[in-house]
């Protein structure tokens, strides 16, 4: 009794078409990678569109209602402004020096508001930290090089 595999159709033995098989899902495998990463680089591009498109809305939103406030409040500012001078104008009896005053006061108050809004818009993150973050760990990833912490 012969112990060698038994030739299939076409003289190919079962060892050879095995081989042929793993070739076959090698490549199919290949393929698959190649797809998914293609996929997920595009998945990546726009996560990061999405977030710069919603940090730049939320930044425009910020700034039309700083707009908004600056407007109401300048009008409302000019007048309160203008009842303190004479106000202080009454009680030291000098309006001019009142006024001078009043514009002093106002002026520092309003470079320490200017310098805590400048503050927050540097504070403003525009780039896409978490996206920026996952690209650069992607290709270790696809290398099975991935560390839980990293």
């Amino acid at each position: 009794m012969n112990n060698d595999p038994a030739p299939f159709p076409g003289g190919a033995s079962r060892t050879g078409t095995a081989s042929a098989q793993t070739q076959d899902n090698i490549v199919d495998l290949v393929r698959q990678l190649t797809s998914q990463g293609s996929h997920l680089a595009e998945q990546q591009l726009q996560l990061i569109l999405a977030e710069v498109r919603e940090t730049t809305n939320d930044l425009k939103v910020a700034v039309a209602g700083m707009l908004g406030a600056a407007v109401v409040g300048i009008a409302g500012l000019g007048v309160v402004l203008m009842g303190l001078a004479y106000l202080l104008g009454d009680a030291i009896e000098n309006l001019g020096l009142a006024t001078l005053i009043v514009g002093v006061v106002t002026l520092v108050v309003a470079a320490i508001l200017y310098a805590g809004a400048r503050k927050k818009m540097n504070a403003a993150h525009l780039s896409p930290e978490r996206s920026r973050r996952t690209l650069e760990r992607t290709p270790d990833a696809v290398r099975g090089e991935l560390t839980p912490g990293a």
